[in-house]
C-alpha cells in the first residue's frame, strides 16, 4: 500500500499544510496592526468562503482533468499568496489576499483524498488515510510555532516568506508525480460550468451533516485561541496548535486502523464526543492546566475524526465521482470553520473578550452534541 507516490504525497501535504497554517497565529495582530481589528473574523471566514466555493469545481476538474493538475493548481496558489502578504499593506488588500488563498485549500485536498483513495485498497482506506493525516497533521502543527518563532526572533515579512517557500518545495515533489485517472481530458474553461448534479454529491449527505457540525468547533479554535494563550500569559501563540496536533498525531499512529476494524460510525461517536468536552473545558478555562488539557483532548477528538470521516467519504462515493464526493465532504469543513470563525469574531466585538470567548466555547460543545445525536438516529 505504502508505495513511492504515496510517500512523496504525504511529504507534499506536510509542506503545504505547514505553509499555510504557520501564518495563523500571527495574522489576527497583523490585521489590527494594519488598523482592521473588528475585521479579525474575516481572516478565517473570507479563506474558507473561497475555499468552499472552489470545491464543486475541483471535484470536476479531479474526475476530468486529473487528480495532480489539481493538486499543483493549489500549491502554486499558496506559493503565490505567501510571497505577496508583505507587500499588501492596507485592510483591504490583505482581506483580498485572504480570499485569494482560499483556492489553495479548496483543491489540493480535494485532489488529494481522491488520488489517496484510488491507490489503496478498499479495507484499508481508514489506515491510509490515518497516515496521511499523520503528516498533515505535522504539517499543522509545526507550522503554527515555526511562524511564531520566524515572528518573533526575525521579522514577519521572513515567516510570509518561509510559508511561500514551504509551498513551492509542496510543488516540486509533485512534478513527477503518475497520475491515477484513467481517462483524463485536457483542461478546457468549459468544464467550469456546471450542472446542478455536478455541485453537490447526495452520497456524501452524511458525512457532510456530521463534518459541518463538528468543524464549527475548529473555526472557534482558529479565531479564538491566540487571545486566550495571550490572556493566560503564553507568549508562543502557536503552541495551543502544536499540542493539539502533536495529541492527534498520537492518536494516528495507534488508532489508524481503528475505523477499518469497527466501523466508520462508531468511531465517530466517540470522537465527536471527545470533541464535545474539548469545548466544554475551554468554555471554563482559567489555567494554564485547563487549556492545555483541552488542546490534548480536541488533537485526540480530530486525531480519529479526520481519517474516519475522509474514509467514510471515500466508501460511500462511486469511483467515477469520487472527487464530487471528497468535494461535498470539503464544503462541509470550510463552511463549518467559516460560520465559526465569523461567530466568534461577532461575539468577541459584540461582548467582549471573556463573555464572547464563552459563549462561542459553549457553542461549539453543543453543535459536538448535536452531531452525536445525527449518528445515532440518521436514516441508514
Amino acid at each position: 500500500m505504502y508505495t513511492l507516490s504515496f510517500w512523496l504525497l504525504c511529504v507534499s501535504n506536510f509542506l503545504f499544510c505547514a505553509s499555510f497554517q504557520m501564518m495563523i497565529p500571527e495574522l489576527p495582530d497583523h490585521l489590527t496592526r494594519l488598523g482592521g481589528r473588528e475585521y479579525v473574523g474575516l481572516i478565517i471566514a473570507l479563506f474558507t468562503l473561497t475555499a468552499g466555493l472552489s470545491r464543486p469545481f475541483s471535484g470536476k476538474i479531479t474526475d476530468t482533468v486529473g487528480r495532480v493538475p489539481v493538486m499543483a493548481f493549489g500549491s502554486v496558489v499558496c506559493f503565490l499568496c505567501g510571497f505577496l502578504y508583505p507587500y499588501l499593506l492596507t485592510v483591504g488588500g490583505f482581506l483580498t489576499l485572504r480570499l485569494v488563498h482560499g483556492f489553495s485549500t479548496g483543491t489540493k485536498p480535494t485532489a488529494t483524498s481522491a488520488y489517496v483513495a484510488d491507490i489503496v485498497p478498499a479495507d484499508r482506506r481508514g489506515e491510509a488515510m490515518g497516515m496521511l493525516g499523520l503528516f498533515t497533521a505535522m504539517g499543522m502543527s509545526l507550522g503554527p510555532a515555526i511562524g511564531s518563532w520566524l515572528a518573533e526572533s526575525y521579522s514577519l515579512d521572513a515567516m510570509f516568506w518561509t510559508s511561500s517557500a514551504f509551498a513551492l518545495l509542496s510543488i516540486l515533489i509533485l512534478i513527477q508525480m503518475p497520475e491515477t485517472l484513467v481517462n483524463t481530458q485536457p483542461f478546457r474553461f468549459g468544464l467550469l460550468k456546471l450542472r446542478k448534479n455536478e455541485i453537490f454529491d447526495r452520497q456524501a449527505i452524511p458525512p457532510f451533516v456530521v463534518l459541518l457540525l463538528q468543524s464549527f468547533s475548529s473555526g472557534v479554535v482558529l479565531t479564538v485561541v491566540a487571545g486566550l494563550s495571550s490572556s493566560l500569559g503564553i507568549a508562543n501563540k502557536g503552541l495551543f496548535f502544536s499540542v493539539y496536533t502533536l495529541a492527534s498525531l498520537a492518536v494516528r499512529l495507534v488508532f489508524s486502523r481503528s475505523s477499518d476494524r469497527h466501523g466508520r460510525v462508531p468511531v465517530l461517536l466517540i470522537s465527536t464526543s471527545v470533541l464535545a468536552v474539548a469545548m466544554a473545558t475551554l468554555m471554563f478555562t482559567h489555567s494554564t492546566i485547563l487549556f492545555w488539557t483541552a488542546a490534548v483532548l480536541f488533537g485526540m477528538s480530530w486525531g480519529m475524526n479526520s481519517p474516519t470521516i475522509t474514509a467514510w467519504t471515500a466508501d460511500l462515493s462511486d469511483e467515477a465521482t469520487r472527487g464530487r464526493a471528497m468535494a461535498t465532504m470539503y464544503i462541509a469543513l470550510e463552511a463549518g470553520i467559516g460560520i465559526g470563525a465569523v461567530a466568534a469574531g461577532w461575539l468577541l466585538n459584540r461582548f467582549g473578550m471573556a463573555q464572547g470567548m464563552y459563549v462561542s466555547f459553549g457553542a461549539s460543545a453543543g453543535l459536538a452534541l448535536l452531531a452525536v445525536g445525527y449518528l445515532v438516529t440518521r436514516p441508514k
